[in-house]
């Protein structure tokens, strides 16, 4: 066994293998960027080294410095958890030569596996059932339109070396496939030193279903069942589950004896993944091969118990595994659920900033959480959004879903934008809690984005009698503190207003032993429970519902959160509510005549000037950030009348690109 390995990557999954390493007794060094000194897996890990400028280009793809690193240290091993290096030969190479372990395939399956192309094509070569597709780089972007048009659209555009959804485009017409290819090759370049891209057959309506694959350097490879991963916005993964809630025992050996054989092809050993494509008959079609461990990989670990860190540490070191097929059985159902650092009320546009608060709900035997953060720490818009992954367990789908609901009630977040109302309302709509799941489930359940959680009446109801039960337990500390006074007797007053989107609810509040009574509009609700003032997450029972609320205080209001639904709500006096009433509302200034940048980001390049004419829907710029380009558009006709924003300049939220005549 290893007495010290280095982790050549960075967030949660360093934390994750140095926790593995920390149990096996074995050192870990962290490697970080100068964005990366202060950060959680540093300061975790028994040594640091540092290896250059944020851009990951100048630190963690640089090779020679992973390398060096390992000298310097004396690491004997690496793991390359997922993204930046775990799938490049030259980085295999290069350890190879310095006498150093990889936790991963050898070269030669990397290689194989690791790339898209060649791996169609050894597929079909085995014959794997495939889908359609040219399997050669595409030259240019008229190369791309001329193969899309000889494929049929809808076609897929993707970089040759991508994962994680990135260099990947869906094209369903010539345009499309210009910009895609376009922005599929510099997001390839940016993220992986690759620039080829591929284009193949975009299937309608899929599930994505992948099958984990565990293999030793001594003649056993196993499947360890598989996971579902359809749920997916920008071909980025948001929820995983395992097991599937599709797929039959019949088609799930079939599917891992299919990925089995191809591991076996190229001699695989280590953890790996094999990606399919299933339509609703249950026909399956090989997709891609990880030759790395998954960012869903959680999942797997809890219902079949193995710690798929550990058996790649144990497998790097020469050990064979010690069970076969037959002793891999699945228990109970989980779900991941990834929690990233955007605004979805934005168009899930990338958010950065500093972790004011930081909470994540209490870990247990139901609910994982897997992190690279911690409270006052930063956002950066140099590396993937990615905040932590949330895992619940259950002894079947239905609890676990209900275990992540009330998980994601008590993950409290402040300071940046994140996806956490997003994901509660994914857990609680109908077709996800079905299990009638697709690739296109997103775009076709949340058509027009995402403005926030619908809020059911009832609930609405509970979130009013709440807001009122915390006004009243203030105004009785309050008089608690202004009876201690000599001349001091202050009374709390009984009927108040809670007043929500300029609505105003008339309450009358009930003190009882446990809590308060709320009457409003002629029902009484109890809301009873023990919370400290200031608290930020409160468990309460709610007309005999429990219910876990995040609370922002904001003088004589509260934002609610709760189940990924948000209410604003003021607690007056009846005298307060009617002079509200006659308030008038702000209008925000128009800035129609302005593009804005919608994200933080670096402007990578502007396709107008000024005195040029633009029409609705042409692109006018391109923002780069967290290693994903995004194409700002012209929303309708008119003349740019000032460039305010170079090529080059770092932007922020809502700063003034373009003014239009």
């Amino acid at each position: 066994m290893f007495s010290k390995i280095l982790i050549a990557n960075r967030g949660e999954i360093a934390c994750r293998v140095i926790k593995s390493a920390r149990r096996l007794g074995i050192g870990t060094v962290a490697v970080h960027s100068e964005a990366d000194a202060d950060a959680l897996h540093v300061r975790m890990a028994d040594e640091r080294v540092p290896i250059g400028p944020a851009p990951a280009t100048q630190s963690y793809l640089a090779i020679d410095k992973i390398v060096a690193a390992c000298r310097q240290t004396g690491a004997e091993a690496v793991h390359p958890g997922y993204g930046f290096l775990s799938e490049n030969r030259a980085f295999r190479d290069a350890l190879d030569a310095a006498g150093i372990a990889f936790m991963g395939p050898p070269a030669n399956a990397i290689a194989a596996m690791g790339d898209k192309i060649e791996s169609k094509k050894l597929a079909q070569a085995a014959r794997v059932s495939s889908v359609p597709g040219h399997l050669d780089a595409l030259a240019d972007a008229e190369a791309a339109v001329r193969v899309s048009r000889e494929i049929g659209y809808p076609v897929m555009l993707k970089a040759s070396a991508g994962g994680g959804g990135k260099g990947m485009r869906i094209a369903r017409d010539d345009t499309q496939a210009r910009e895609g290819f376009t922005s599929a090759t510099n997001e390839a370049v940016s993220s992986f030193g690759d620039a080829r891209v591929f284009v193949e057959k975009y299937i309608e309506e899929p599930r994505h279903i992948e099958i984990q694959i565990l293999a030793d350097r001594h003649g056993t490879c196993l499947y360890l069942g598989e996971r579902e991963c359809s749920i997916q916005r920008r071909h980025q993964k948001v929820i995983e589950e395992a097991p599937s809630p599709f797929l039959d025992p019949e088609t799930r050996r079939a599917m891992g004896e299919q990925a089995v054989a191809l591991a076996e092809a190229v001699g695989y050993e280590s953890a790996g993944t094999v990606e399919f494509i299933v339509d609703k008959d249950k026909n399956f079609y090989f997709l891609e091969m990880n030759t790395r461990l998954q960012v869903e990989h959680p999942v797997t670990e809890e219902i079949t118990g193995l710690d798929l860190v550990e058996w790649m540490i144990r497998v790097a070191a020469g050990e064979a595994l010690p069970f076969g097929q037959d002793d891999i059985s699945l228990d109970g159902w989980a779900i991941e659920a990834r929690v990233y650092a955007e605004d979805p009320v934005r168009g899930f546009l990338p958010s950065t900033g500093r972790l004011v608060r930081y909470r994540p709900p209490a870990e247990n035997d139901t609910v994982r959480v897997d992190t690279g953060v911690d409270e006052g720490g930063e956002i950066s818009m140099f590396y993937d959004p990615m905040v932590a992954k949330l895992i619940t367990k259950g002894p079947d789908r239905a609890s676990a879903i209900a275990a992540m609901r009330t998980a994601l009630d008590a993950f409290h977040i402040r300071g940046i934008g994140h996806n956490i109302p997003f994901l509660a309302a994914l857990m609680a709509h109908p077709r996800f809690v079905e299990g009638r799941l697709s690739t296109g489930f997103i775009a076709e359940e949340f058509p027009d984005g995402f403005d926030g959680a619908d809020l059911p009446a009832a609930t609405g109801k509970r979130l009013i009698a709440f807001a009122a039960a915390l006004a009243m337990r203030g105004a009785i500390r309050d008089r608690m503190i202004s009876g201690q006074l000599p001349g001091h007797h202050p009374s709390v007053p009984r009927d108040w207003v809670v007043r929500v989107d300029r609505t105003n609810h008339p309450v009358h509040i009930h003190t009882v032993d446990t809590g308060f009574e709320v009457t409003m509009a002629g029902e009484t609700l109890s809301v009873i429970g023990e919370w400290a003032l200031g608290a930020t997450v409160i468990e309460a029972f709610i007309g005999g519902e429990r219910m876990a609320i995040q609370v922002d205080y904001d003088g004589i209001g509260y934002r609610l959160t709760h189940a990924g639904a948000v209410m604003t709500a003021q607690v007056i006096s009846p005298r307060a509510a009617d002079l509200a009433d006659l308030m008038p509302v702000r209008i925000p200034p128009d800035m129609s005549k302005y593009l804005l940048s919608p994200m933080p980001g670096l402007l990578v390049s502007l396709s107008v000037d000024i005195g040029a004419p633009v029409e609705a829907g042409q692109p006018l710029a391109v923002v780069e950030a967290m290693k994903m380009e995004n194409i700002l558009r012209a929303e309708r006709r008119g003349v740019v009348r000032a460039v305010l924003a170079e090529p080059g300049s770092s932007l922020t939220v809502d700063q003034q690109i373009l003014e239009f005549e």
